[in-house]
């Protein structure tokens, strides 16, 4: 780890000291990035060779493990840009044009001891520092720019923060250091990692995953990052099949355990919060093992695109995803780094290093033999045909905003305090004075990119979003697909754009419910874990993935589909219809067979058929027989509050004139038996005008009792909903059912007792049999209206209506042809038996055959 800090070549940079043991090199410089006097200065820090036991070795702090054996090729290239944003600062004629940078370069040596030893250096001007002491003189030292790691980046700021000293960091993520609390002058010019994790998670829900799978270093960053994960993703509706947290060292029994249950996964999307070491040995054990493409998501593109370089990976990964945060580019600097030499820069000992490390070669040295085999670095070798892997992504320019930053800070103060009238000596101020300025900074670097921090010191920005897509040979390359915007968010959500023909696999534990169908949880599993259940009859469900399905409104019912709702139609039993046609046909009929035989009697009526047994209640049960069939007519057509005041009063009275006309004559038949002697009370009661009595007291209860009912609770018009899911069955709410039943139940009971009558008075002797047929007949009217009950409470909409019409008609046809039709045969077809010797004769035999 290298600490930079910016100081002229003609003040002389102070040699690094000693560090228990391995010496803290500077990096002097006699090219004009290096030996040109500054007016103040500015550090900073990189992560390009560390020091072990007096060996130069590789440093780990590049992000995502871009380093090669020895030297930090990464590291080495951000501290180049470093120096070439103050070399673009000095030549531009309006940002500080009548100040000028210098620098100085210090050694961390890659350790927390390290870098505070050498911070305490850089602020106290001393090889062997003392606390609060100072002794150096010349230029202001403006700030510090570093550390790489945010380990380095934490102590440093502890340490600098109690002299509100500005650090300005271009790597450091950890996201503890936006507590200004602990750390008052720290500022990076990159997001925190749990702003791009937050970002990771709104392209989760974005591209509507809702089965994912959480890798994590068990160290505080993956426990906060899958912590923020899980509190974000769940609300939006994604489950986490695991969550697995890796040991931050290597552990060969974590990663196995880790491929293991990648193995048995069934999510297709995984989310990683891995160091690229970890990410890469799973990956690694992924390929030994049988597993289908899977996509991985990361907060670190750079992550992404070295894994996608390992041989075969195509078989493991689907495709990858990765965020980058916008930043600005140093325009021209990958020409600056083209033409870097070790001839230009003979005093740079780290060049040669950063040379053989990329042309694997060696220098000669004075005193020393080449090794047969080994290539010798000619100084031909051009940086041109070495470009940096990945330079979409690997920010290989970092330190560039992060002097930029320092640079407008610098001259905002030094404008304001000429605005405000006072004379400042440029390399007279504080640190906390540029502090307070640098939190505030907001301007364009060259290359037309917006620079400003929040209120953390965190760079306000934009993700890029990267997607890894596959070639047909199996080869991965980075494609920009989309942004996500931070500030343009809505509650949590953050903006998410991607380009239209943007392709992504899906990962769910269930398949979507089309609609029509809901979400039914499956037991003991997440609630994205479901199985798809039809919506019932009458509710719908008109999206995808409803939890539940919804009601219809009364006026409507679901589609066969169920999913939407369609009108009602309304519904009754009309005339014009086949079944209302032909029912009514059938009552005008048998009304018209009723007044038919009606008029027969009354043209036979001095006939002896006709005058047995009182021929007046004869033309009452006809009469009554044609109204019975004609009050059916009553139930046909749209149902009013006339026709529902009629129906069922209409038929209730007509019917008990009928069932007590039959019960008269049935009594007048056993009255007539029981006769034994002249001017008995019994005879009494053989008047015609005893039979007439017997059906006006009937009729006058029954008229009395739904004279009540209509009076209490009369039917009305109704709107049946339930009865038919398609229709609504416009019918008669019967009002009181208590009254209604009482109506029946009087009719039921009468028609009961009629039947018992005939029934005991079937075997007396009668010359046309009359009590035969009264018996049958009623038998006819108790069975139909027996079998009437059970239909009609299991009968729907205008099902109920028909049966009850058929059943009016039923009976009233039984008691038509049982009792009159044996009588009109014999009148019309036989008329030598209605004559009264046929009479005597029969009654003679019937008598015989009782003897």
């Amino acid at each position: 780890m290298w600490l930079c800090a910016l100081l002229p070549v003609l003040f002389g940079c102070p040699s690094g000291s000693a560090i228990s043991g391995p010496r803290a090199w500077l990096l002097p410089r006699q090219s004009p990035h290096f030996d040109r006097p500054g007016d103040v200065i500015v550090g900073g820090s990189f992560s390009i060779f560390r020091f072990s036991d007096g060996i130069l070795s590789n440093s780990t702090a590049p992000p995502a493990g871009l380093q090669t054996s020895g030297v930090s090729m990464w590291g080495y290239r951000v501290a180049q840009s470093f120096v070439f944003a103050i070399e673009e600062i000095n030549r531009s004629a309006h940002l500080l044009p009548n100040l000028t940078l210098g620098f100085s370069i210090r050694n961390s040596g890659d350790s927390v001891h390290g870098a505070l030893y050498e911070t305490m250096g850089f602020l106290t001007g001393q090889e062997e520092p003392i606390p609060n002491y100072t002794c150096q003189h010349g230029s202001p030292q403006a700030a510090l720019v570093g550390d790489t790691r945010s380990s380095l980046s934490v102590s440093m700021a502890r340490l600098l923060g109690l002299y509100k000293f500005p650090q300005v960091s271009y790597s450091s993520s950890l996201p503890s250091l936006s507590d200004k609390t602990q750390f008052p002058s720290f500022i990076r010019t990159l997001t925190s990692d749990l702003t791009s994790s937050r970002a990771v998670t709104q392209l989760i829900i974005h591209f509507q995953w809702s089965w994912v799978v959480i890798l994590a270093h068990d160290d505080d960053f993956g426990q906060q990052a899958s912590s923020l994960a899980t509190q974000q993703l769940s609300p939006a509706g994604v489950c986490i099949e695991f969550c697995f947290h890796v040991p931050s060292h290597q552990s060969l029994g974590k990663i196995e355990e880790a491929v293991q249950k990648m193995q048995k996964c069934t999510a297709r999307v995984v989310i990683v919060f891995l160091s690229n070491a970890n990410f890469q040995l799973i990956l690694y054990g992924l390929l030994a093992v049988p597993v289908s493409g899977q996509v991985w998501v990361s907060k670190d593109t750079l992550h992404m695109a070295l894994a996608l370089t390992i041989p075969g990976v195509s078989r493991v990964l689907q495709g990858t995803f990765g965020l980058l945060y916008q930043s600005s580019r140093a325009i021209g600097f990958p020409e600056f780094l083209d033409h870097l030499h070790p001839s230009q820069t003979p005093e740079d000992m780290f060049i040669k290093k950063f040379w053989e490390f990329t042309f694997d070669c060696t220098w000669p040295y004075q005193n020393s033999t080449v090794t047969e085999g080994v290539q010798v670095c000619s100084g031909k070798e051009s940086l041109k045909n070495k470009p940096h892997p990945f330079p979409e992504v690997s920010k290989i320019d970092a330190a560039y905003s992060a002097v930029y930053s320092i640079a407008h800070a610098l001259h905002s103060m030094i404008a304001c305090e000429r605005q405000d009238g006072k004379h400042t000596d440029p390399q007279d101020f504080h640190p906390w004075q540029l502090l307070h300025v640098l939190r505030k900074v907001h301007f364009k670097t060259p290359d037309g990119n917006k620079i400003m921090f929040d209120a953390n010191g965190d760079l306000v920005t934009k993700f890029d979003i990267f997607q890894g897509q596959r070639s047909p040979n199996g080869i991965f390359h980075l494609v920009h697909v989309g942004l996500v915007d931070p500030q343009a968010s809505s509650g949590n959500k953050m903006m998410v754009q991607l380009k239209q023909d943007l392709q992504v696999p899906t990962s769910v534990c269930s398949e979507s419910c089309l609609p029509g169908f809901s979400q039914v949880p499956r037991p003991g599993a997440p609630h994205c874990c479901f199985v798809c259940s039809p919506c019932p009859e009458g509710q719908f469900a008109d999206q995808r993935d409803m939890k539940r399905c919804l009601l219809c409104p009364k006026e409507q019912y679901s589609s066969h589909s169920r999913d939407h709702c369609l009108p009602r139609t309304e519904i009754f039993l009309a005339f014009e219809e086949p079944l209302g046609f032909i029912l009514a046909l059938a009552a005008l009929l048998l009304a018209g067979l009723a007044v038919l035989v009606l008029g027969v009697f009354l043209r036979h009526r001095d006939t002896p058929v006709v005058r047995a047994n009182n021929r007046t209640l004869s033309y009452f049960l006809l009469i009554s027989l044609s109204l019975c069939a004609l009050c059916a007519l009553l139930f046909l057509g749209r149902p009013t509050v006339i026709t529902c005041l009629l129906r069922q009063t209409t038929f209730a009275v007509v019917f008990t004139v009928a069932v007590s006309s039959v019960l008269a004559k049935t009594l007048t038949v056993v009255l007539a038996f029981r006769v034994t002697r002249p001017r008995s009370r019994i005879q009494v009661c053989l008047n015609p005008g005893a039979s007439t009595s017997v059906v006006l007291i009937a009729s006058t209860i029954q008229a009395v009792l739904c004279g009540v009912w209509l009076a209490t609770s009369p039917p009305f018009p109704d709107r049946d909903m339930v009865s038919e899911p398609q229709h609504i069955v416009i019918q008669c709410q019967e009002g009181s059912g208590a009254t209604f039943f009482c109506v029946l139940g009087y009719l039921g009971f009468l028609a009961g007792g009629t039947f018992s009558v005939a029934f005991l008075a079937r075997g007396l002797p009668d010359v046309f049999n009359e009590t035969k047929f009264l018996t049958f007949s009623m038998l006819l009217f108790c069975s139909v209206w027996t079998a009437f009950l059970p239909l009609y409470h299991s009968a729907r909409g205008k099902s109920t209506v028909a049966v009850e019409i058929f059943s009016i008609l039923a009976s009233t046809a039984g008691l038509l042809g049982g009792i009159f039709i044996p009588k009109c045969y014999i009148i019309l077809l036989k008329p030598e038996r209605n004559t009264p010797a046929w009479l005597r004769q029969g009654h003679h035999v019937q008598q015989n055959r009782q003897s």
